[in-house]
């Protein structure tokens, strides 16, 4: 599986997907505490910072579905656990060696995803 399939994951799956998806939703807050609402999927998401911690908790006003996932930096290491919409919990890595993004994990369904992002001037691929 490749990195390009944590996107479809669902909701939550993975902060990478997330913050990948920030770009189309609206924002607001500053500093270590952001709300965000994409208006598109009906997805409402806050996202708060406690020093290497990201904590996000996330909702569908359409469907009524809950998601949440916890990220903590240890080094150039970030682990994510989370529970999706449907309670089922993932959990995954994402190790960053230079430009590249290692990650590697199992998703809700407890299928194992493994995938690297490469990020240079141009952004990320």
């Amino acid at each position: 599986m490749t990195i390009k399939r944590i996107t479809t994951l669902g909701a939550g799956a993975c902060l990478a997907a997330l913050l990948a998806t920030t770009a189309q939703a609206d924002c607001y807050g500053s500093g270590s505490i952001k709300n965000c609402y994409d208006a598109q999927s009906g997805n409402s998401y806050s996202v708060q910072q406690i020093g290497n911690q990201t904590y996000i908790n996330g909702s569908n006003s359409r469907t009524g579905s809950r998601w949440n996932q916890t990220s903590q930096r240890i080094g150039n290491t970030t682990y994510h656990n989370g529970r999706s919409a449907s309670g089922d919990t993932w959990r995954g890595t994402s190790t960053q060696i230079g430009g590249s993004t290692y990650h590697n994990g199992t998703d809700s369904s407890g299928n194992p995803y493994s995938g690297i992002t490469n990020c240079g001037i141009a952004g990320c691929d």
